[in-house]
């Protein structure tokens, strides 16, 4: 199979992509994969680390433009879909997966006009504006959540999950021993959790050289967040940008505090991690909210609202749960449950389905 796979620009809508692309060539390692996306998103920095292959569109993005800004946004429009064309002409997919993000608009018009088969696959139990507008068009849209279904009503849907790297679906059980405190917000981080953390440290005084802390801080707040923890006397620790190899992260993680994206939950159930969720506020229909709420309500996390964010509260909450061996191993297991195994499979089964359609 020749598997293009569209979008990006954030974590989450990357991630999934990764996944797929890593169980197609484990099934059959003959078979060619080509990622599409933009200079600017988190694709253009880690997919050639990793070794997958990249072309870019120049593609910005709609929501959140207004007037002129969206004249422009339309002027690329036209000059990413000759460009998608002209990839599509010489990669010739057999099928184009469509993951998110505005870079995907481009691509999947391309792949429409060009009659080259496309699905789908929607991360949020509320769809982004680019998969609500494409999937009416896709032979097959995959979900994540049952609840999206309401957004597509002229397409057929599939409830596949969200698929996380094979790696994280093998996550060891909870370590023994020193604990580690895994703290992130997300791809490009996220500055509210990165100062509630580091004002919370001397509240977490007593945990001082006794706990290991990961740390992905995001480009723009490095080296506040380097110089947070020197201020404060915190030697174990680990800041990074963006961490590369997260499910060696998740791997020695006793506790997380994250955002709660989708794919972050996919990744959480899937490696069984108990965590304090902070949902992104501004995030559309508040997804990230009620995300943490049902992760929350079936003991699998805790939730803590970016209002309610303050130092001493999540100080309190994160020295309670680490003196709690038990809730931690109860949570862990929770989130276990939770998990959709399997997800990449299922996706990429869908994309032989639709093959087969329409051979």
């Amino acid at each position: 199979m020749k598997l293009l796979l569209a979008g990006g620009g954030t974590g989450g809508h990357l991630f999934p992509a990764i996944a797929l692309a890593e169980q197609l060539m484990s099934e059959d390692p003959h078979s060619e994969v080509l990622f599409v996306g933009t200079s600017r998103g988190l694709e253009a920095r880690l997919l050639p680390e990793l070794g997958w292959p990249l072309e870019t569109v120049d593609m910005s993005g709609w929501a959140g433009t207004g007037g002129l800004a969206r004249l422009k946004v339309l002027g690329k429009l036209v000059k990413s879909f000759a460009e998608s064309r002209e990839i599509l002409r010489r990669f010739k997919p057999d099928v184009v997966v469509g993951v998110g993000g505005y870079a995907s608009v481009p691509v999947l018009l391309a792949a429409k006009t060009a009659g080259v088969p496309y699905l789908v696959h929607e991360q949020n139990a509320w769809p982004g504006l680019a998969n609500r507008l494409l999937g009416r068009w896709a032979k097959r849209v995959c979900l994540s959540f049952s609840e999206a279904d309401r957004a597509f009503h002229r397409s057929a849907t599939v409830l596949t999950g969200n698929p996380v790297r094979a790696a994280m679906e093998n996550c060891p059980n909870l370590a023994d021993g020193r604990p580690c405190l895994l703290v992130f917000g997300g791809s490009q981080g996220a500055r509210a959790i990165n100062r509630a953390v580091i004002a919370a440290l001397p509240y977490l005084a007593e945990w001082q050289g006794e706990l290991d802390i990961v740390h992905q801080s995001g480009t723009l707040d490095y080296e506040a967040t380097v110089e947070g923890y020197k201020a404060n006397g915190w030697s174990h620790v680990d800041v990074q940008p963006f961490i590369k190899d997260m499910a060696q992260a998740y791997a020695r993680a006793t506790l997380i505090v994250c955002r709660a994206g989708a794919t972050t939950l996919a990744e959480l159930t899937a490696c069984g991690r108990p965590s304090i969720l902070v949902p992104y506020p501004h995030a559309a229909a508040g997804h990230q909210s009620g995300n943490a709420r049902a992760m929350a309500v079936k003991g699998a996390a805790m939730m803590m609202e970016e209002n309610d964010l303050t130092p001493e509260r999540l100080a309190k909450l994160i020295g309670g749960l680490l003196h709690d061996r038990s809730s931690l191993i109860s949570m862990a297991a929770a989130a276990k449950r939770l998990a959709r195994f399997g997800a990449a499979a299922r996706l990429l089964q869908e994309c032989r389905t639709v093959l087969a359609e329409v051979s």
